[in-house]
């Protein structure tokens, strides 16, 4: 069974931070300066990016990978009080989806188009950070511009193999049990196959239940996912649906997929951040960790696949440490 379009979501992987008050929030806001916005043009199109804080540059690469940045906002900015965070949707997904063919979207163009950011921005060097699917794309940049990375966090990563793929697809057949058949039943109407929003949500609604630890921040994300698809509309939960399709033909569904390989070759500080209560088993994060050399490996006690809701305060300390240059040693 393949998980093409279960997993998608897990991508909707969450960075840091815990979900923190709104009064919260701005404070650091007024204290940082306010978001800029901005398009980058690349071949075929423009990326929507947005920018905030000052220090330190960091990339920061959402999931999916049909989502966008929006998920990860407000609790994201908390880290502007010591970093500059520049995010950016993807292309052919959130705001930079307009005009874009999904045959027109690679592993090859998303890697393209995140040099791109680097160099608009002015930056020899970035740190990336890459939550769930979004950590395959840093590794994937990573092999292929080694000197272009300064350093890597990876949060809660999806597989970075065919063989770990495989391992997250029985794990997560296994949670499910029962109620697979029920999820099944919502993906193969026509509902959730013209991309009925309400359909979409339910579909997910399932497939995140055992994705964290605590029912309230389930239920936070469950009220963002819900508004996130009535936001794209039925035409684009399609479109994005047809980009992971082209993505995952590059990575996961191609035979043999392994980044394993090359990422032993690897001399960029990394730190991989995986969470006790994720669905995603933390066998998985353990692999990429234990390949690349001299990354630093933490685990998170109490924590799911959403570590930016749900252990906000162990991320921070995990990440400035890493930050800092004295990472916790695995």
């Amino acid at each position: 069974m393949s998980l093409r379009h279960s997993f998608v979501a897990a991508v909707i992987g969450a960075m840091f931070g815990t979900m923190l008050a709104p009064d919260s929030v701005m404070a650091q806001q007024r204290h940082a300066g306010s978001a800029t916005e901005t398009r980058i043009p690349v071949p075929g199109g423009s990326l929507y990016a947005r920018t905030i804080g000052r220090g330190p540059s960091i990339i920061v690469l959402h999931g999916g990978p049909d989502f966008d940045i929006s998920y990860l906002l407000p609790e994201m900015d908390t880290l502007i009080d010591g970093h500059r965070l520049i995010y950016y949707d993807q292309r052919g997904r959130g705001k930079s989806a307009a005009h874009v063919r999904a045959d027109d979207v690679s592993l090859a163009s998303d890697v393209a188009d995140l040099d791109a950011v680097r160099e608009h921005f002015g930056m020899n060097k970035v740190a990336l950070l890459g939550h769930s699917f979004g950590a395959v794309l840093a590794l994937e940049y990573a092999v292929r511009h080694p000197t272009r990375v300064s350093r890597i966090v990876l949060l809660n990563p999806a597989p970075a193999s065919a063989s770990d793929r495989q391992v997250l697809v029985e794990a997560y057949t296994k949670q499910l049990g029962p109620d697979m058949d029920r999820q099944n039943q919502i993906r193969n109407g026509s509902a959730y196959q013209q991309g009925e929003p309400g359909a979409v949500a339910a579909r997910y609604r399932i497939h995140f239940e055992h994705a964290l630890v605590r029912p309230t921040d389930y239920e936070k994300l469950m009220m963002r996912m819900d508004s996130a698809f009535r936001r794209q509309g039925k035409e684009g939960v399609l479109e994005a649906r047809a980009v992971e399709d082209q993505i995952y033909r590059d990575t996961w569904s191609k035979p043999g997929y392994d980044l394993m390989p090359k990422l032993r070759g690897l001399d960029i500080p990394a730190m991989v951040l995986v969470g006790d209560g994720d669905f995603i088993p933390t066998a998985i994060g353990e692999h990429i960790a234990h390949a690349i050399p001299g990354a630093t490996l933490v685990h998170l006690e109490a924590c799911g696949h959403f570590s930016y809701l749900e252990c906000a305060p162990q991320v921070r300390h995990a990440l400035d440490a890493f930050f800092a240059g004295a990472g916790p040693s695995r």
